[in-house]
C-alpha cells in the first residue's frame, strides 16, 4: 500500500452507501465526477477516515511518444484487478467491484443476486448471476406492466421486505453494457418496499418451453441462497431474512427459452 500509496493522487472522495464507507482516488483531476455515476445507489459523502476498501484509480491515456498509450490500473486496497487500455472495460468492472462490495458489507440489508418486479403489490424475484437472462426477463415483465425494482440485486430488509435498488437497467448491446430507464419499456421505478409473492429460478436454454415445477419454501430458501452476497459473512441473518420473507409466496423452478412465455405465465398466474 506504501508504493501505491506514493504514485501521485489528484483528487479522491469517501462515500457511505448502505452503511458500507468506501475511498475512491484517481491520479487525474477531473475524471472523479465520472466514476461517481457508478456508484451504487443511495451513496452519500461521507467524512469516515477509515474504509475497509479503498479504490486507486490509474488513468493511462496518451503516453510520451506518438502512438503510445498507457494502461489504465484499477487497485481494490493493495489488489490489482485490472489493466486495460479499454475505458469502457475499466469503468465496468470497478462499477461491479465496488457495488459487489457494499452488497457484500451491508449490515441492514440482504443482497441477493437477482431481477426484481413489481406486479399487483408484490415482488417477483428472479434470481440468477451475471448473463443468466435476468435483465431480459425484466425487460418483458416491464413491457407487460411490471414497476421495475433492480435488473441486479434484490435488496431485502430484515422483515423480508424487497427495496428498490435505483439504478438503470443495464442491457448487454454488440458486446457492451448500455444504460437504460425503466421508461424506455414503458414503465416506470418502484419506490416502496413489497412483499414476496414470486420466486422464478429459472435458466435460459434456447428454444426451451417454460413447463416450471412448483419448489417447497426450503427448496426457494436454497435457490437464494446460492445467490446471497454476504452468505459466508453473515449466514445466520441471510436464514432468517429469507425465512420472514418466503411464507406465502409462490416458488417455481425451471428452464426457459424465450422470455415473452414466461411474462404470459406470470401474467396468468397473479390475474
Amino acid at each position: 500500500m506504501d508504493k501505491i500509496d506514493r504514485l501521485g493522487w489528484a483528487e479522491g472522495i469517501t462515500f457511505v452507501s448502505y452503511g458500507v464507507p468506501v475511498g475512491v482516488r484517481v491520479n487525474r483531476e477531473g475524471m472523479l465526477e465520472q466514476f461517481a455515476e457508478r456508484f451504487p445507489p443511495g451513496w452519500k459523502p461521507s467524512r469516515a477516515r477509515a474504509v475497509e476498501r479503498l479504490y486507486s484509480l490509474i488513468i493511462g491515456g496518451v503516453g510520451a511518444r506518438p502512438g503510445l498509450r498507457r494502461f489504465n490500473i484499477l487497485y481494490g486496497n493493495t489488489q490489482k484487478l485490472l489493466r486495460t487500455l479499454d475505458m469502457d472495460e475499466f469503468l465496468t468492472v470497478f462499477e461491479s467491484d465496488v457495488k459487489l462490495h457494499v452488497a457484500a458489507g451491508a449490515r441492514r440489508r440482504i443482497f441477493i443476486h437477482a431481477g426484481v418486479v413489481g406486479w399487483s403489490g408484490q415482488a417477483i424475484l428472479m434470481p440468477g448471476r451475471s448473463f443468466s437472462g435476468k435483465t431480459t426477463l425484466v425487460a418483458e415483465l416491464i413491457r407487460a406492466g411490471a414497476t421495475y425494482y433492480s435488473d441486479e440485486y434484490a435488496v431485502l430488509d430484515r422483515e423480508g421486505l424487497v427495496h428498490p435498488y435505483p439504478r438503470p437497467l443495464s442491457v448487454r448491446e454488440n458486446g457492451r453494457h448500455t444504460k437504460h430507464a425503466p421508461e424506455m419499456f414503458g414503465g416506470k421505478a418502484g419506490k416502496t418496499p413489497l412483499r414476496v409473492g414470486l420466486v422464478i429460478a429459472s435458466s435460459y436454454k434456447p428454444g426451451a418451453r417454460w413447463r416450471p415445477q412448483p419448489l417447497s419454501p426450503a427448496e426457494g430458501a436454497l435457490a437464494l441462497i446460492e445467490n446471497a452476497v454476504s452468505i459466508q459473512r453473515q449466514p445466520e441473518t441471510v436464514i432468517e431474512v429469507l425465512r420472514r420473507a418466503l411464507p406465502g409466496a409462490t416458488i417455481l423452478k425451471g428452464t426457459r427459452g424465450e422470455a415473452t412465455e414466461v411474462v404470459d405465465y406470470v401474467r396468468r398466474k397473479l390475474a
